[in-house]
Formats: C-alpha cells, structure tokens, sequence
C-alpha cells in the first residue's frame, strides 16, 4: 500500500537523524497525524531541536523557528502593521507564526502574555491583531520545546496552554551504542540541511483522513471510559480527564493504529498512547510520590482489559 510505504520511508528517515529513539520518534509522527501539537520537555542537547527541525523537513511543511525568551512580545510572533508611505496606509508584515509549522524553542521562557498569544493560534488556528483576525496556513501544527521547570528564568505553562498539546514527550538520554553513531557520525545540522520532503501537504491530508476513518469498537472505547473514570476517581490524579483529553486519546490511538499497519484501534493502543497523550493535564495526588507519566502507567496497569 502506497500510504504504507510512505510512512515506513518517513520513519526510516527520522530514524537516521534522531537514532536510537525510534520509539519517540513513531510517537512524535502519531501526533501530528492525528493533527495535534506537540510538546518535547528534555534537558538541554539530547536533540529536541533537531527532531522538530526533521519532522517539519520530513513532513514537507513550511516552517519557522522562534526563539522564546523573557522579552518576546506577542507581536514577535503574529506580526504587527505598519505605516508605508509609498501606499499611504498600513501593511500587516505576518510574523513567524504563519507557517505550518511552528517551532516553539524553550516555550516557558516567554512572558504569560506570549503565551496566550499562541494559544489563540493552536486553539483557533487563527490568531487576532489589532482587531482583525486573520487565518493561519493549513495544516498549522505547532512543536515546542521546553526544559524542565526546575530551571532558571522559566515561567510554567498554565494549564489550559498544556491541555492544547495533544503529546507530552521526553527524549531522554542516547544509549551507548547510539551515543557512539552521533560522536562518529555526521553532523546532524549538516544531515538537516540535505534532508528531502517525504510527504507532500496533500499526501499528509490524505493519511491524516486514513488515521480518522481508523474503527473505534465499543469495548475499547469502554476500556478508555474505564480509564478516565479512574483518573477522576481521585485515587491517582488531583483531578481527572476532561472530555476533551479522552478525544485526544481516541485520535492518538488512531494514529498509533495506523502506524501498526491495522484499520481498527486495540486495547493495547491506547495503553500505549496514554502516557503521552495525558500525563502532562494531570496532577498525581501528593502521596503517590511519583511523577504522572509512572503514575499513569500504575493506573493502566491496575485497569483490567477488556
């Protein structure tokens, strides 16, 4: 199958670039199939840039970087008007947002106030300046980086700007064997730069309507009920799932289906997908002394299978 094809070639491609973290890198695919945004938080230098700047590549999308800091005015991100006097009016320049990808580098180093700016972006797929709302490109995904909140001069994403991400991704650390590639290899900036389109938007239209038409039968759909009932049970999570985050979870498992090769979603998908997909709107309840991710996987595990 043709769609299969592109997609095992798409995968082979990021697996060169990004090596040893195949895994993620399926996960980070399923996202943006399943047509949501995508959050990677890590530790400086283990590649999160990098992996942003080869999905976009690999994907075929337009794309653009914006560096989040202190000082980033919503204005840096969705463009401003200004006066021309050879037109004798004013002329909106688009800023970095109106592109189909946008990088979001170090998120939680911008001001509340930029953050809120973007928001209406994911959220809306539009964004509003001065009064007049203008549409973003099609597809519009947004990747952010960001480094865990322990460290200096960060301002924690609010809850409403995580529950917009539909995955939550940690790259971690290479193993050896794929620490030792990156050190004898070729410098992955120089790979980015030689990378060619994989897909084409059209082609990412039609596998993205392959990953909605994917069958959701009632027991797994029970299974998942099952599962955002436990997470607002109150003996895991501080508070549960809303609505919203149990549909992200039904388009996750889709795309994770697909991306298996089958046309109906398992059980085992979305206990696969569920971390990633819900950890991060989450709150572990104090006593449980863990952080979500191992918090939502206890809760998997305690859940019987359909």
């Amino acid at each position: 199958m043709h769609a299969e094809h592109k997609i095992q070639q798409l995968l082979n491609q990021l697996n060169t670039v990004i090596v040893g973290k195949s895994a993620q890198v399926a996960d980070c695919v399923a996202c943006l199939l399943a047509g949501g945004h995508l959050l990677i938080e890590d530790v400086p230098g283990v590649g999160k840039t990098t992996l942003a700047h080869a999905l976009s590549r690999s994907f075929g999308l337009q794309f653009s970087r914006v560096q989040f800091t202190a000082d980033l005015m919503p204005s840096d991100l969705v463009g401003v008007s200004i006066y021309e006097r050879g037109r004798e009016g004013f002329v909106f320049h688009p800023g970095p947002v109106f592109a189909q990808v946008l990088l979001a580098d170090e998120i939680n180093r911008a001001s509340p106030k930029t953050q809120s700016a973007l928001l209406e972006a994911m959220e809306e797929k539009q964004v509003t300046v001065e009064g007049e709302t203008r549409a973003l490109p099609q597809p519009f995904f947004v990747i952010a980086t960001q480094n865990p909140h322990d460290q200096l001069g960060t301002y924690a994403l609010p809850e409403s700007q995580l529950d917009r991400f539909h995955m939550r991704l940690s790259l971690g650390y290479p193993d050896r064997a794929a620490e030792r590639e990156l050190l004898k290899g070729q410098d992955r900036r120089d790979m980015l730069e030689h990378l060619p389109p994989v897909l084409t938007p059209p082609d990412l239209a039609r596998l993205q309507q392959a990953v909605a038409a994917v069958h959701t039968a009632d027991p797994v759909l029970d299974y998942l009920q099952d599962l955002v009932n436990a997470t607002r049970s109150g003996r895991w999570f501080a508070q549960g799932l809303s609505p919203r985050a149990a549909l992200a979870v039904v388009r996750a498992a889709k795309a994770q289906a697909f991306l298996q090769g089958r046309d109906y979603v398992a059980p085992d998908d979305i206990a696969a997908i569920l971390p990633q997909t819900v950890a991060h709107r989450l709150v572990p309840v104090s006593d449980a002394g863990r952080g979500s991710v191992e918090q939502v996987r206890a809760m998997v595990e305690a859940t019987p299978l359909p």
